[in-house]
């Protein structure tokens, strides 16, 4: 078999490389001409460890290639994925398929041959089956198009590892044939015993969203106890290890701190909210709200802090260390950290900032911050330091070396990585999220 995927951004691009790496010829396709240019000389325009190596492997080997012709990507593959972007539409909680629809109808039109088209885009529940009844509305006479809906569990800075392979493997259609291709696709994870789980389309298109409601709820959780033992003197790190060895609840992303945010959780919960209010469900999601709202809390928090340390921020010097939304990630998208930065120097700061990965894309968003080159430059001649990004290298940042910069030896631990009592006893003011102060 022979693939196509259309849409060559951060989910598009790893998936056409990791499955030129399984072996297949693939054809990446997007209408943006100067993608596609940087893509074809192997120059990835995100940040993703593994790929770069694998997108330049497979460019050279020839098994991977880019276009923005639809024709062409009609005649040449026998399996077409979707993969373009379904943001939050503007001024409203739903997910924007216009990207969605109009690359299933562009290629469905195109396909010269009997084809399966897979979603792999997050969409609100029912899209699946529109979808298809519009590929099979647009298809050329005689064609006949399969359609399925497999949705993808990427983690950025993961990417690669989540695709060659995957934890689980969901597959939502109506025809065996689909399963079974996708089953061909599929064939090395599914030797080393990855859970397939074939469905309908309705349910494969919930299970990616529904993960990322618990993830979301997860998080805003372990955040609202730390308000709790941030006022009564207790320790959110002893609390979330404690709960944590309960096998029903797991220790992971139990992390209190600055909240959550990047390309899909921020808008996946909203959009779902959208989706069953409109399917007449109001309040079968309303929590979902609270969880939002303790996320964006988060914020207020930090930015609290920082007033509280400095008795007020007109004209203070403030070091922000991160503005990725994690870690092995330029992505920017609704990030807590650059919204904290932005927020600080709305106040009437002075924000240097130091990201190592997502300064440029910071700048683009928030371009009247100070951006520098190191940690080092950010936090020379300091008031105070905040990490809202855990990179290693802040995690790791010798308190002595540090606080030989600064200006006061004050820090605000966003992220609840740093060993506080290291840095306390380096004659630092340590404030965390989830411990009085």
């Amino acid at each position: 078999m022979k693939f196509s995927v259309i849409g060559t951004g951060y989910l598009g691009a790893t998936h056409a490389a990791s499955m030129a790496e399984l072996g297949f010829e693939v054809l990446g396709v997007d209408i943006d001409q100067e993608k596609i240019d940087s893509l074809s000389r192997g120059e990835l325009p995100f940040h993703e460890p593994g790929l770069p190596e694998l997108l330049r492997k497979h460019v050279a080997s020839g098994r991977l290639r880019f276009t923005t012709s639809f024709a062409e990507a009609g005649e040449f593959a026998d399996v077409h994925f979707i993969a373009v972007g379904t943001p939050q539409r503007a001024g409203e909680h739903g997910a924007d398929m216009t990207y969605v629809d109009a690359s299933v109808s562009a290629i469905a039109r195109a396909a010269t041959r009997d084809t399966l088209i897979v979603g792999k885009s997050t969409v609100p529940v029912g899209s699946a089956r529109r979808l298809k009844d519009l590929a099979q509305s647009e298809a050329r006479n005689g064609v006949k198009i399969d359609f399925a809906w497999n949705p993808e569990f990427l983690r950025e800075g993961f990417a690669v590892e989540d695709t060659l392979r995957p934890d689980r493997l969901v597959v939502g259609t109506d025809s065996d044939s689909a399963v079974e291709k996708l089953r061909a696709v599929y064939a090395y994870a599914l030797g080393r015993e990855t859970p397939f789980i074939s469905t309908d389309f309705e349910t494969a298109e919930l299970v990616k969203v529904a993960a990322n409601a618990f993830l979301a709820t997860k998080i805003s959780f372990i955040n609202a106890f730390s308000e709790v033992t941030e006022t009564v003197g207790g320790d959110i790190r002893v609390l979330a290890d404690a709960i944590g060895y309960d096998k029903r609840i797991g220790r992971r992303f139990l992390n209190a701190g600055v909240g959550f945010g990047g390309g899909c959780l921020p808008k996946d919960i909203r959009a779902l909210q959208a989706r069953v209010s409109e399917l007449g469900l109001d309040s079968t999601m309303r929590f979902l709200n609270e969880v939002d709202e303790i996320n964006l809390r988060r914020r207020d928090r930090v930015v609290h802090i920082v007033s509280e340390l400095l008795d007020g921020l007109e004209g203070a010097s403030v070091a922000v260390l991160g503005t990725a939304f994690k870690p092995n990630s330029d992505d920017v998208r609704d990030s807590p950290a650059l919204d904290v930065a932005g927020r600080l120097y709305n106040s009437g700061a002075d924000v240097n900032v130091y990201d190592p990965q997502a300064n440029e894309n910071s700048s683009k968003r928030f371009p009247r911050l100070n951006y520098c080159a190191s940690y080092k430059d950010a936090v020379a001649g300091a008031d105070v330091v905040l990490l809202l990004t855990e990179w290693d290298e802040f995690v790791e940042m010798d308190p002595e070396i540090v606080g030989s910069l600064v200006s006061h030896r004050r820090i605000v631990d966003g992220r609840n990585v740093l060993n506080t009592d290291t840095w306390e006893d380096s004659g630092w003011v340590v404030r965390t999220l989830g411990r009085k102060s």
